[in-house]
């Protein structure tokens, strides 16, 4: 009963340790790993009629409602108990536990250092007459001999010596023999007759056996051979060291440690082996001089001063020079090929260069020569990052074009090819992608697949991420569905760091806003690539100056409080600011940035007040840290100035020559510049003949009430003012103005579009087939108004609804609005329907741009634009820029078939621009190309801007846009500027990109200048630049003649030059306007000359010939578009010339037969001037780009009519909307 109650006791004071306790001294058996219960304690103790008392510690547990303290009986199982054992202990120490094995080796490793020490201690204190007075075998040999053989086989090894050897011995003959009982597996001779092994036993057993006979203590015992097994313990040394610390080494460190030592062990085996046989000899050699031998005859030197003399040394060097010749080359052929493999590879980014130097890295899955140029051109073109290193990781060997690039001086200092994975962190090690300032991840757009491009895309962002989460990332990615996994992968861990250009997104959102706004995407590439505009300035024509010029605009960044162009308009409004900065210093202000606020507006209006604060965003030359002011009064005769002498001023910098010719925008003003806060722009004055001239409303600081109207969001009122209504315009009571229901795809930005009240039936879409619903089977049956914009593509991807949207957007009136037809190759799917169907006038039909049924079905006669996408199918091309030779050769066709249509192709290859608009023997093209190749030359990162299907923006390839991400490391606004100048995203307050073409009436204004402070003044529209279509006059081909022959005889009878007849960009002659400029076209008329040498006879004799193969050429073209008209059922109506109708005239423009529409759109080229300078004259049908402030927020105060041209009135000039 009392050892009950002890259990009990014991048992309440502690649940584990006193339980068992009592179990184990009740019943000794349980201590074996099995707990008995209380159940049969208490049972062993005869009570077992008596309840258990609950455990105080199973209190809480039984409160919980958890088990109670009696359980059933539990078993303690000892896992991995044959580890347990002395051998396995031992094993685990010494060679599997990677930190003590490497602690022995260490240690192994000094023991052998130590011996060849020793040794050398000992040859250094040996005497040998000392040893023939001692040694007990010394006295028997004879004196004549000429190898003393008792001096090879004796030393005199000291007595200290003699102990510190013999411990070591005894050390590593132990650690050798447990070490192969250790690693012992079954064949015990296998590891005895082991080189290692052998030497471990001849360099310790005779230590250990002086130990027991004294008299052999002088024995001698090649110890330097421990020098081998030292090499052997460092190798495995520095293994067991990249284990431990779990990082991987470089193979080429390895076999580079292994040579040396291998180098180092012949040295030291052959100047020991030497110096010891020597002895021997009548002349012994010491030390030194064995090693001077060894040096002089492993480098093949050989000078012959010192040479053994005796036989056993000369053996020994003759054994030793074959296994040189057998090891060294063996070695030197493994590290050749590991420093290849190397040189293939790249090898490593050095840590310590990461930590002191800024870096960059780039992710490609295939590096091509003219992606690694422009990302190397355009990274480079900012002062901000010239010190940065470029480390390129590419799982690709670099081709022998990047190779030869990356050796020029230029680039070898600065730019790192690694052949690594992103994927794999030691790749990214090697990479020092932690350090790494930026990361960017260009996609494959070559690629077959598209999509599996941007599957690799996303997993190697992911890892970037995932090993480097503080690296920011630059990415591009192809198809717009992928994006958001990109943006999730970046916005994570690194908010700041958004940075994703969609391919796909910016490619259809310019092609559409080429439509509407003719070349936006020359002017968008012009922006996003680095140019001090020096291109063409050596170039005698007038528009390649001005148009290279202007090229070097970019977009910059400042805050109002450190600005000297906008510190003086704090407090004023936003328009006033920008025009008189524009005046001013020729900047052109775009857009505004709250310090409160982080998302840009472009244009926000007259209501938006400048604020010390805010961050201003503007185009110029340069930006203004870079910028020197100097102030002038202005010169009067400055007033005459002409446009070319501003353009080649002496000053290179725009601000000099800008308030150099002032006069020509503030001559209608008393006052040209503010004189405070206060200061406003006085009314204009009336000319000295009493006669008022038009006149410009001033630019108002602060905008009044009554022009910030609030604006209705559901009217339209270019509905209301239309006096008539079009059948094929959808009314008023079919159509609304609202956010698109059906997205295509997560992350597009939400629009609000012009939407059909009910969605359209799927059957409805197809243009080519009639339905239940509609019953028209191609584009004439509709009878549309408006011209068509026809998109010829491939497959209906989901980046085709972002080229919807913008012809749809809620700022273009209805009426205005042109329908929309899809040319596919394949069928679209009922997601990418539902998304279009709620869009007025969008229709789709099967077909290809080489099938001329198809082109003719889908209304290419009544269309507007036709614009060719690039073809995925096509992009991957077995030769190298190949991939466009399709597309090119049918856009050749269709411009023979309909000149006059605005044809905007998408090719892969910007290089393969120069085949658009093909014309054989063309001097002025050849003239072009060589101009780009000086430009190139020159290290231009535009050189292809002077290419005329560039300039016009007929011509587009999505690699110009590449420069936007690479330049978004320096300007990390421009995605989101570009973004908003497209249309992709919306930001209540921020204006729209739009154009307005200036007409005949408008031609008062005379220049840039004042038509900015009319715009501003009026409408609140800020313009950035100049779209300008001129005459320019070609030299005669075999193909093309442009000269008049009626010119020629007249100018021949005079004993004048010949005059080439030249069309103007407007309807009248430009006599009629004398303050329209006159082109110099000298660089022509001396190319002309060259080629007007021919014969007057000859020339004259072609020109009939000529003109009957054009005839017979348009007249058979005539004929097969007529009969497939016929073939189609489709009407033609233009027999009888004299009764034709609008829709007759033109079919009969875009098939050429009207007479010189050839010729008058090959004799006119078309260019893009960015942010022109502000006494630039205006040209009649100059299309002015405009940044038009959001119409949500305020309307204009006095909204003029918008009519045709020859309806407005001088003063109040008609500014058509494009």
């Amino acid at each position: 009963m009392d050892l009950g109650a002890c259990y009990t006791n014991q048992s309440f004071v502690d649940d584990e340790g006193s339980a068992r306790a009592s179990a184990r001294r009740l019943n000794p058996c349980a201590a074996n790993g099995v707990v008995l219960n209380v159940q049969g304690l208490r049972t062993a103790v005869g009570e077992s009629d008596i309840p258990p008392l609950q455990c105080r510690a199973r209190f809480r547990e039984l409160l919980l409602g958890d088990q109670p303290c009696q359980s059933e009986d539990r078993v303690h199982v000892e896992f991995y108990v044959n580890e347990n054992t002395f051998k396995e202990r031992l094993k685990l120490f010494f060679i599997k536990n990677q930190r003590s094995s490497l602690r022995i080796r260490i240690f192994n490793f000094c023991l052998k250092v130590l011996t060849c020490v020793l040794y050398i201690i000992r040859v250094m204190t040996d005497n040998p007459t000392q040893l023939r007075n001692t040694c007990i075998k010394c006295n028997s040999s004879t004196q004549n001999n000429e190898i003393n053989w008792e001096l090879i086989f004796w030393v005199d090894r000291k007595t200290p010596v003699w102990a510190i050897q013999v411990i070591v011995a005894s050390i590593s003959f132990l650690e050798a023999m447990l070490l192969m009982y250790l690693s012992y597996k079954g064949n015990i001779w296998e590891q005895m007759f082991q080189v290692s092994f052998l030497l471990e036993m001849l360099n310790t057993v005779p230590f250990i056996i002086t130990i027991f006979w004294p008299t052999l203590r002088n024995l001698f015992i090649p110890v330097f051979l421990n020098c081998w097994l030292a090499k052997h313990a460092l190798e495995s040394m520095i293994n067991d060291l990249h284990r431990a610390i779990q990082r991987t080494h470089s193979a080429m460190f390895n076999q580079v440690l292994i040579l040396i030592c291998t180098l180092l062990c012949l040295v030291f085996t052959g100047t020991c082996g030497i110096q010891h046989l020597e002895r021997a000899g009548r002349n012994s050699l010491s030390l030194f001089n064995s090693l001077y031998f060894c040096i002089v005859t492993f480098s093949t030197v050989g000078f012959g001063d010192v040479t053994p003399q005796i036989w056993p040394s000369q053996l020994l060097v003759v054994v030793m020079i074959c296994v040189a010749l057998v090891v060294l080359p063996l070695q030197f052929e493994e590290l050749i090929y590991l420093w290849m493999e190397r040189q293939k590879s790249g090898g490593n980014y050095s840590r310590h260069r990461a930590q002191t130097e800024k870096h960059a890295v780039l992710c490609v899955s295939s590096l091509k020569i003219d992606l690694l140029m422009d990302f190397l051109n355009e990274f480079y073109a900012h002062p901000h990052t010239q010190d940065y290193y470029v480390v390129i990781l590419c799982p690709c060997e670099a081709d022998s074009q990047v190779r030869r690039v990356l050796q020029i001086p230029l680039w070898s200092q600065r730019v790192i090819y690694l052949q690594g994975s992103v994927l794999k962190n030691q790749d990214l090690l090697r990479a020092k992608m932690d350090d790494a300032e930026a990361c960017f991840i260009l996609s494959s757009r070559n690629e077959a697949d598209r999509m599996a491009a941007d599957h690799q895309t996303i997993l190697r962002a992911w890892a970037v991420k995932d090993f480097a989460p503080n690296c920011p990332l630059y990415v591009q990615i192809l198809k717009p569905e992928n994006k958001f996994h990109v943006k999730f992968a970046v916005v994570g861990s690194f908010p700041t760091a958004d940075h994703v250009v969609c391919e796909e997104e910016f490619k259809y959102a310019l092609l559409a806003l080429n439509c509407l706004c003719p070349a936006t995407s020359t002017l968008v590439t012009l922006l996003v690539h680095t140019s001090r505009g020096q291109e063409g300035q050596q170039s005698p024509e007038q528009w390649q100056r001005m148009y290279g010029r202007c090229s070097g605009n970019e977009v910059y960044h400042i805050r109002v409080s450190d600005s000297m162009f906008f510190r003086e308009y704090e407090n004023k409004s936003f328009t006033y600011a920008a025009f008189h900065a524009h005046k001013k210093y020729g900047v052109c202000l775009i857009g505004i940035k709250r310090e409160e606020n982080k998302s840009i507006l472009l244009n926000p209006g007259p209501r938006h007040i400048m604020a010390a604060a805010d961050t201003c965003y503007y185009i110029n030359i340069t930006k203004e840290e870079n910028s020197a002011f100097t102030v002038r009064q202005e010169a009067r005769q400055g007033k005459n100035r002409s446009h070319c002498d501003i353009l080649n001023s002496p000053s290179g910098l725009p601000v000099h020559s800008i308030i150099a010719s002032m006069g020509t925008v503030a001559m209608d003003f008393q006052n040209t510049s503010p004189t405070g806060d206060t200061a406003t722009l006085a009314p204009p004055t009336q000319n000295g003949l009493g006669s008022r001239r038009p006149s410009i409303a001033p630019v108002l600081e602060i905008a009044d009430s009554a022009s910030l109207l609030p604006c209705d969001l559901l009217s339209d009122q270019s509905e209301d003012e239309a006096a008539h209504s079009d059948e094929d315009v959808p009314s008023a009571s079919e159509c609304m103005k609202g956010y698109p229901p059906n997205s295509p795809y997560i992350g597009s930005s939400p629009t609000l579009c012009h939407l059909l009240l009910h969605k359209a039936h799927f059957c409805c879409l197809r243009l080519d087939q009639g339905c239940e619903h509609v019953s028209h089977e191609d584009a004439k049956a509709y009878g549309f108004k408006n011209k068509l914009i026809i998109v010829s593509a491939e497959t209906a991807g989901n980046g085709l609804y972002n080229f919807i949207v913008p012809l749809r957007a809620y700022y273009r009136p209805r009426r205005e609005l042109n329908p929309v037809v899809l040319l596919l190759d394949n069928l679209p799917d009922e997601h990418f329907l539902e998304a279009i169907s709620c869009f007025p006038m969008v229709y789709y039909m099967l077909g290809s741009i080489d099938n001329l049924d198809s082109l003719l079905q889908c209304g290419v006669l009544y269309a507007d634009n036709l614009v060719v996408v690039d073809k995925e199918s096509t992009m991957s091309a077995e030769e190298d820029y190949m991939a466009d030779a399709k597309t090119i050769v049918n856009v050749q066709t269709m411009f023979r078939l309909f000149p006059s249509l605005s044809i905007i192709t998408e090719l892969t290859h910007p290089s393969n621009m120069r085949f658009m608009q093909f014309r054989a023997k063309d001097s002025y093209s050849l003239a072009l190309s060589r101009l780009e190749k000086k430009e190139r030359d020159k290290g231009s990162n535009l050189a292809f801007m002077f290419r005329l299907p560039f300039a016009a923006g007929r011509v587009f390839s999505i690699s110009m846009l590449d420069t936007l991400l690479y330049q978004s490391f320096v300007k990390d606004y421009m995605i989101l500027i570009t973004r908003l100048l497209l249309g992709l995203d919306t930001t209540p307050g921020s204006g729209y990109l739009c154009a307005m073409r200036v007409c005949e009436s408008d031609l008062w204004i005379r220049t840039y200048g004042r038509l900015f402070q009319k715009l501003c003044s009026t409408s609140s529209e800020i313009p950035i630049g100049i779209y300008r279509t001129e005459s320019h006059m070609f030299l005669p081909s075999d193909s093309q003649y442009s000269v008049s022959s009626e010119g020629w005889s007249d100018t021949k009878e005079k004993g004048e030059e010949p005059k080439i007849l030249t069309r103007s960009s407007s309807s009248s002659d430009q006599s009629e306007n004398p303050l329209l400029r006159r082109k110099s076209m000298h660089w022509t008329r001396r190319l002309s000359r060259r080629a007007m040498k021919r014969s007057d006879s000859s020339f004259f004799s072609s020109l009939p010939k000529l003109s009957a193969s054009r005839r017979s050429e348009r007249e058979e073209l005539t004929e097969l578009v007529r009969n497939r008209m016929q073939h189609l059922g489709l009407h033609t109506g233009f027999k009888d010339v004299t009764n034709l109708t609008a829709s007759d005239v033109m079919n009969r423009v875009n098939l050429g037969y009207l007479q010189g529409e050839l010729n008058d759109q090959q004799n006119s080229l078309s260019y893009v001037l960015v942010n022109p300078a502000p006494d630039t004259h205006l040209q009649l049908n100059d299309v002015v780009f405009l940044i038009r402030p959001d119409p949500l927020a305020h309307v204009p105060a006095e909204p003029t009519t918008r009519g045709q041209c020859k309806e407005s009135r001088p003063d109040t000039p008609e500014l058509n909307r494009v």
